[in-house]
């Protein structure tokens, strides 16, 4: 109940706050016929918050990665559909289908090795599977899905 507070907040505050609204480094999320939400970092980091320790093919040796579910972040935008189109700030987009409700991967991955992530570091914000737990997430589109510098969000049918 506490949870579902939480994130009506979140949503009232970024859907009437300029600063949020203007935050270039704020995801920004479309749902399916719905007006465009921005949620920050603070607003992502308010949600249930996901470990996963991993190697991947982009990084060297193992990486601890955090952050939100994609499933609690589309349920705290109120956003339902099928399919998803994941862009990148360079505009890199791929399209997928949304995760199950209550699947826990993959995240949103808002810090690597316990740091926020820089653009530099394929951040902000980062589409990251547990790679190293099942050969099912060692794949080619499962590392299409992947998008790093995610700055968007569109929820399709």
């Amino acid at each position: 109940m506490l949870r579902s507070f939480v994130c009506a907040a979140l949503l009232a505050i970024s859907m009437t706050c300029p600063a949020i609204a203007q935050d270039p480094t704020a995801l920004q999320i479309t749902p399916e016929g719905g007006e465009q939400l921005s949620l920050s970092l603070a607003d992502l980091d308010a949600l249930d918050q996901v470990t996963i320790t991993t190697t991947t093919i982009w990084t060297e040796g193992e990486v601890t990665f955090t952050g939100p579910s994609l499933t609690s972040v589309l349920d705290a935008a109120g956003a339902e559909g099928a399919d998803l189109t994941l862009t990148a700030l360079n505009d890199y987009a791929i399209e997928m289908p949304a995760p199950e409700s209550g699947a826990t991967y993959p995240i949103i991955a808002t810090r690597m090795d316990g740091a926020p992530m820089s653009v530099r570091d394929k951040g902000p914000f980062w589409i990251v599977f547990p790679y190293d737990s099942d050969a099912a997430y060692q794949t080619e589109e499962v590392y299409a899905q992947s998008i790093w510098q995610l700055d968007r969000i569109e929820v399709l049918e």
